[in-house]
């Protein structure tokens, strides 16, 4: 077989709330994730030697740390497989942004070498291998809009309307662990129900801890808000605003300072992998 490359799309969180907190630690959250058609790319190439190797770079990030790695051999181990597997990342999604780069490209691993590689594995099988490598990562298995309880394995497929986003990626890579651990980071707001997300006061408990520790976050918040409803994705850096059009949303982009990094994106209903798991 030759390479095949399949996507590891980008996901929104169109609020994130604190609701608690577990005895180990662990924050209880809800959420709705949203995919955007914006994300990276991944090649997969068979080998007989049984071999996981990743064959591109990725700076600062070792192969044995890699998630698309871990999750190949997390497969392997799980189910004994002896075939191996080159995979080459093509990064689009910046580190440290909120998008769920890392946790997309081990779902798309696991996804698709649950197909390469003959598996057959229930997409709920392949969920719970995800949570082994991230919170993020079995949402990415699930494939569809979801509304996201416990530490955010707990998925609901939730209907949205269709809407494209704006994102802008501040320049700043933030840490999720550190946010989480912020004393002043709000814990205890009151769960709501999918029925009431239409009413409900929706916002992002990480948003002003990380724009009080990242002000490059704060001011492009500022700039997106004055064009529409803005908040953060995820633990940050990125921010996004939603439109009705993809003209809209463009226009908006193309008012941003010119050095700022940023993109439009179609929200989508399902992953691009969703049939690759029954």
């Amino acid at each position: 077989m030759s390479d095949i490359t399949y996507p590891a799309p980008a996901k929104l969180n169109l609020f994130l709330h604190v609701v608690g907190r577990r005895p180990d630690g662990y924050h209880l959250l809800q959420s709705v994730f949203r995919f955007i058609d914006h994300g990276d790319s991944l090649r997969f190439s068979l080998r007989a030697d049984g071999k996981v190797v990743r064959s591109s770079q990725l700076t600062g990030v070792a192969p044995d740390k890699d998630l698309v790695v871990r999750a190949a051999r997390l497969l392997q181990e799980h189910t004994g497989c002896k075939q191996g597997i080159t995979i080459a990342v093509e990064k689009r999604l910046p580190m440290g942004g909120g998008l769920g780069g890392g946790s997309s490209d081990a779902a798309t691993t696991l996804l698709a070498l649950n197909r390469l590689w003959q598996l057959d594995l229930p997409r709920t099988e392949l969920q719970r291998l995800g949570l082994q490598l991230g919170a993020d990562v079995p949402v990415f298995i699930f494939g569809e809009s979801a509304f996201a309880e416990g530490v955010g394995e707990h998925l609901q497929p939730i209907h949205l309307p269709p809407a494209w986003y704006v994102v802008l990626i501040p320049p700043v890579s933030v840490p999720t662990a550190e946010i989480f651990a912020a004393p002043e980071l709000t814990r205890n707001t009151t769960s709501i129900k999918i029925p009431l997300l239409l009413t409900a006061e929706l916002h992002n408990d990480l948003q002003a801890v990380v724009c009080g520790k990242y002000p490059e976050v704060a001011e492009y918040l500022g700039w997106l808000s004055q064009q529409g409803t803005a908040r953060m994705t995820g633990s940050g850096a990125c921010v996004f605003a939603e439109f009705d059009s993809e003209d809209e949303a463009s226009r908006v982009l193309r008012r941003k300072p010119a050095e700022w990094r940023g993109f439009v994106a179609r929200g989508l209903d399902r992953h691009p992998l969703r049939d690759f798991a029954d």
